[in-house]
């Protein structure tokens, strides 16, 4: 009997795992990048609430400071924090702001005014739906003092 040649050869000669390395390697690396990206895109839009409530915390305290009037700096400083939330993307109905004075007036020169702002930074693609039963939102703070200054006069 003689060895087959052509096709018939080759088809024995195949290995059947031929193949499955890449199959294997694809189903994994999918498997491990598809966390991976979603952990990323999370740690991001936490970094951005991070920036945002920094950056309102301070311009607040500045807002409030440089205004003629309590009233006005504190109108002032939700403006700022607005803004701030804004620009990293956020809703300003997402956040709070709170200011604390050191003085009764709150602008007596040499008193310092403390800000502080809270955002709630949800985690990216969650359905609304699911928010209302399991709480999926990182709360960010963020702290800051501004000092009235103390050669000024004193505003009501």
């Amino acid at each position: 009997m003689t060895a087959p040649t052509g096709p018939a050869r080759e088809a024995e000669a195949r290995d059947p795992e031929a193949g499955a390395a890449l199959v294997e390697f694809l189903g994994t690396a999918v498997l491990l990048l598809v966390p991976l990206v979603y952990l990323v895109l999370t740690v991001a839009q936490v970094q951005a609430g991070a920036f945002a409530v920094e950056g309102a915390a301070r311009e607040a305290g500045r807002a409030m400071v440089t205004a003629e009037s309590s009233e006005a700096g504190a109108e002032r400083a939700r403006a700022a924090v607005g803004i701030a939330f804004g620009d990293q993307g956020f809703a300003v109905a997402d956040g709070s702001v709170t200011l604390e004075c050191s003085a009764d007036p709150c602008l007596t020169p040499g008193a310092t005014v403390g800000v502080r702002t809270r955002l709630a930074v949800p985690l990216p693609f969650v359905p609304e739906a699911l928010r209302g039963w399991v709480p999926l939102e990182v709360p960010v703070t963020a702290t800051h003092v501004a000092t009235v200054d103390e050669y000024g006069t004193a505003r009501p």
